[in-house]
């Protein structure tokens, strides 16, 4: 990789994510420590707002924006080939949302390369066995939930077929056993439980944040389960 398209890849990088570590910049590109610094500089000199937290990392001050310009056919069908998956996989949310992502994607794609995407798209397929359950709307809930520490108040039906009504401080999703799971603190058992989603006949998420302030990390429930990881 030559050092444009090594800038260009750490710009994206840093617009990725709120904060980023020199060491896992250096870990990506295969190089030393010095040429990160050299190329943070670099971007600096041209213009890019980069600072610098100890303990956190490097950020891009907020409001600075630079959209993609170009995907390589190749990016773009590996982002095809993960929408067979999403189909399969994610619940009707997550499948809409990703849609309209992709959308965007090929919007900014060469004439060619659209030709291209839209022939593979026609020569892939993804054939799943009828125990896969994704016809609800939940996930992308749970997910925004999940980030912004927010209560989940939703309508359970148990394996037993008992039904009730829970407050949930949803802690993660996990996917195991062939199903979406919910995580979370549950206020009327007093303890984390594990909530297979399509069994969640309604779901709404309460304008309330977490009262609980120290919950297990997400790594520590899956220690728990019955599963390797």
């Amino acid at each position: 990789m030559n050092r444009i398209d090594r800038l260009l890849g750490i710009l994206i990088m840093l617009q990725s994510k709120k904060y980023v570590q020199a060491e896992a910049i250096a870990e990506k590109y295969n190089i030393s420590i010095r040429t990160v610094f050299r190329d943070l500089k670099a971007l600096g000199e041209q213009g890019v707002p980069i600072s610098f937290e100890p303990q956190r990392g490097y950020a891009i001050m907020q409001g600075y924006f630079i959209p993609p310009v170009s995907f390589t056919t190749d990016e773009a069908n590996a982002l095809l080939l993960m929408e067979g998956m999403v189909k399969g996989f994610a619940d009707n949310s997550i499948r809409q949302h990703y849609s309209a992502a992709l959308n965007k994607v090929k919007a900014v794609l060469r004439h060619t390369q659209k030709e291209q995407v839209d022939s593979l798209s026609n020569n892939m397929a993804v054939q799943l066995p009828p125990c896969f359950n994704t016809d609800f709307e939940y996930l992308s809930i749970i997910q925004n939930a999940v980030s912004n520490k927010q209560v989940l108040q939703l309508h359970y039906t148990s394996k037993s077929d008992e039904s009730t009504l829970r407050n949930i401080e949803p802690i993660g999703l996990i996917y195991y056993a062939m199903s979406w799971h919910l995580i979370g603190w549950c206020t009327l058992r007093n303890d984390y439980r594990d909530f297979r989603v399509s069994r969640i006949s309604k779901l709404r998420k309460l304008d309330k944040p977490f009262s609980k302030t120290d919950h297990l990390a997400l790594q520590e429930y899956m220690k728990q389960l019955p599963v390797e990881y």
